[in-house]
């Protein structure tokens, strides 16, 4: 267990504003009290002046960018309107592509499934629960073709979500398009291809840090001389809000991999001016809504300091961050999700006051599925209705020269340079990710926050606060994963009756001769293999003969969920102590504490549910064992049984739960473990609770469950059955 605390920063008001406004508050408050007080530990003051910050006199378009990297921002060309998007198969993506680029949409972005991700075709025994599951499975240059089919990509930019399995899927995409009559050197797009975010956050990675980093090497180097067009790589802090990280931590750890990634691209004989012109970021915008705006600005200023002190480029592009954004997946919530569209409107108006190059805008029905066509056009008109309607973009920079804007962009310029320092001072991101530092400071912060949701210290409408009781279930997308999983693998077996196994042999073995031979390029050996139809697996495999697969590690954060939760109140804190007194008590009859055993299975790496779950659980007196990622059934009850657990808790994103829970629970019933309580918590919509309720679970904690409740519930049905 890893202990740790939240520091807050002291916030000063002025002396004269405090005098006046507590006249006003007639002692029922102070003015003190009027601090927002945000668990993540920046505070907002409900008065700035020109004491709090000194404004520099930067226009739009000059160094070092805190006001926007053109001069002339969205009065010359709004920002591009992007829906990130991926449905079961290939058909099915490429119909909705064709229709969204017909009502406005303005560049594609592709969503994979996780078996695609994680390099896994789609007949592979360990992703039988996840094909299609959360985005289009791609297999193979045939795929890759039907994606795009009647979709000129030498006109519409093409945004890919990848990075484990970057190589197969950026060979495809190549070829696909050579195959469509369009040349390489006229695609236009970016692969996100961010490998250490994967290994702080969202986990879709296959390789270890250091081969993975030789793999994006030999992409920028390909892409410089073949695909100039083509952003090589995305980086992203997206994923790290999602999975928990404040502003400043996002911020810092996007802009030191930043550095780390011309740092690679140098030792594969490229110069900063050949790469970071190139280079584009992906930041989440949240519900913290003036903090956001902030951090768009703070970041601009962040990369242009920092790659003129390490790298001094020659070339003024190599300064200016363009960035990509998205609003939270996070913050949608099941309870009444129609409050879903108000809030991604109030954090696209973040992201665009901001000075976002492209957004994308998540449908309100994305708390519990992937979203549907009505909640996707939804999604797409909120920022029509932001660019054509509002007058927003006819100013560049609105909130530059504001004292509270300046000050907190300072604030967070100040607080994330801390942090890059830090990190520079380990040795760089790469050494930091292999050590854990950033993903646990990540898992940290998401363990304070889901403390203050709840407690009620910060609230969440119809989730903690204002909850409609009469709230009505929205209809969602579904998807047949049988469906779509017969239909993959008739493609790859089809394929594989077709083609030349020999030059399919010959292409691979080149492959895994590249990855012991740091001179040769792997992506242009994968397009070889691509043009002679190598599938994905064998295309990821002939490079893990060579670099392994990596196996994480998990540790538990103990302290902060606890911390957090009791600053709710006296009354949280008893609530708290109640559950403890139920964990002694069974712990008094049993001889020991109630074990759980908390799994991912299947191919999902998002873990943020799974760890402040392990975090919470353990501050209210279980024993917590996390297992590794990317279980299958029969591997997490073979561990529940050795680890001799009361209890399995399975946490669940990506949908896999309706194939993948049965399964668990069949397996600890033939291995003689039926003993063994099975609880599911996450994404799950309402719909799928009785068939996991027949399946045989005792307990299904669906979205915003706060996690005393879940530990009381499960607490309790370990005592009933000691009786």
């Amino acid at each position: 267990m890893i202990r740790r605390t939240i520091l807050r920063a002291n916030v000063k008001l002025p002396e004269k504003w405090v005098t006046r406004a507590n006249k006003e508050l007639r002692g029922k408050r102070t003015a003190e009290s009027l601090i927002l007080r945000s668990s993540n530990g920046f505070d907002v003051k409900p008065i700035y002046t020109a004491e709090d910050v000194t404004v520099q006199p930067n226009l739009p378009g000059e160094f070092p960018y805190t006001r926007g990297v053109h001069a002339t921002m969205y009065t010359a060309k709004p920002w591009t309107i992007r829906q990130y998007a991926g449905f079961s198969t290939a058909q099915e993506s490429n119909a909705f592509y064709r229709q969204a680029l017909e009502n406005g949409q303005q560049g594609l972005s592709v969503a994979f499934d996780l078996a695609t991700h994680r390099g896994y075709d789609s007949d592979h025994p360990r992703v039988v629960g996840d094909v299609g599951m959360a985005g289009v499975a791609i297999d193979s240059v045939e795929d890759m073709k039907v994606l795009f089919d009647n979709i000129p990509l030498d006109k519409v930019s093409v945004s890919m979500t990848m990075n484990g399995a970057v190589i197969p899927v950026l060979a495809f995409f190549a070829v696909a398009a050579e195959e469509s009559g369009v040349p390489q050197e006229k695609l236009t797009g970016t692969i996100q291809n961010d490998i250490l975010k994967e290994f702080m956050v969202r986990n879709t990675y296959i390789f270890p840090p250091e081969p993975s980093m030789r793999v994006i090497g030999d992409i920028m180097a390909y892409f410089k001389e073949k695909q100039p067009k083509f952003n090589s790589i995305s980086i992203s802090g997206y994923h790290m809000q999602e999975a928990g990280a404040n502003q400043s931590l996002e911020l810092a750890f996007t802009i030191a991999d930043g550095l780390e990634y011309i740092r690679c691209a140098i030792s594969r004989g490229l110069t900063v001016d050949d790469v970071a012109p190139r280079l584009s970021f992906f930041f989440g915008i949240g519900m913290n809504f003036y903090h956001e705006i902030a951090k768009l600005r703070a970041a601009r200023t962040l990369w242009a300091t920092m790659v003129k002190k390490y790298f001094n480029p020659k070339n003024a592009s190599s300064l200016l961050l363009r960035t990509h954004t998205q609003t939270s997946g996070w913050s949608l919530t099941e309870q009444d999700m129609y409050n879903n569209v108000v809030r991604t409107t109030v954090e696209a108006m973040a992201a665009v006051m901001g000075g976002a190059q492209s957004l994308h805008t998540n449908a309100f029905d994305e708390a519990v599925a992937l979203p549907s066509k009505t909640s996707s056009r939804i999604a797409r008109n909120t920022q029509l209705i932001l660019q054509e309607e509002t007058g927003i973009p006819s100013v560049c920079d609105p909130w530059g020269g504001s004292y509270m804007m300046e000050s907190l962009t300072k604030n967070l310029v100040d607080e994330a340079t801390k942090i890059i320092e830090e990190v520079e001072a380990k040795g760089g991101m790469t050494k930091c990710v292999v050590d854990g530092f950033p993903k646990l400071r990540i898992e940290e912060c998401a363990a304070v926050k889901q403390a203050a949701i709840d407690s009620g210290s910060e609230t969440i409408v119809g989730v903690n606060k204002y909850v409609n009781k009469e709230d009505s279930k929205v209809e969602t997308l579904k998807i047949d994963n049988t469906a779509v999983l017969k239909s993959q693998v008739e493609r790859l077996t089809a394929l594989k009756a077709s083609r030349d196994s020999a030059k399919v042999e010959a292409a691979l073995a080149a492959i895994t001769e590249a990855c012991k031979d740091s001179s040769k390029n792997i992506l242009g050996l994968a397009i070889e293999a691509a043009r002679v139809r190598a599938t994905l697996g064998e295309i990821t495999s002939a490079m893990e003969a060579v670099f392994g697969r990596h196996v994480a590690k998990s540790q538990v954060i103990q302290g902060v969920y606890l911390d957090s939760y009791s600053r709710g109140g006296e009354e949280k804190a008893e609530d708290m102590k109640s559950v403890r007194a139920l964990v002694d008590q069974f712990a008094a009859k049993e001889g020991r504490r109630p074990r759980i055993l908390v799994v991912k299975m299947g191919q999902d790496g998002h873990d943020r549910g799974a760890k402040v779950i392990s975090t919470g659980f353990a501050d209210m007196g279980y024993d917590v064992d996390i297992g590794p990622l990317f279980q299958t059934p029969a591997e997490a009850a073979k561990h529940a049984i050795e680890a001799d657990v009361h209890v399995v808790g399975a946490s669940s994103q990506a949908a896999g739960h309706r194939t993948l829970v049965p399964q668990l629970v069949a397996q600890l019933k033939a291995q003689g473990a039926d003993d063994i309580v099975v609880v599911v918590g996450g994404v799950i919509p309402p719909e799928d609770y009785e068939a996991l309720y027949a399946a045989g679970v005792s307990h299904v904690f669906g979205p915003g469950s706060p996690i005393p409740m879940c530990a009381r519930e499960v607490i309790q049905t370990l005592i009933k059955r000691q009786k």
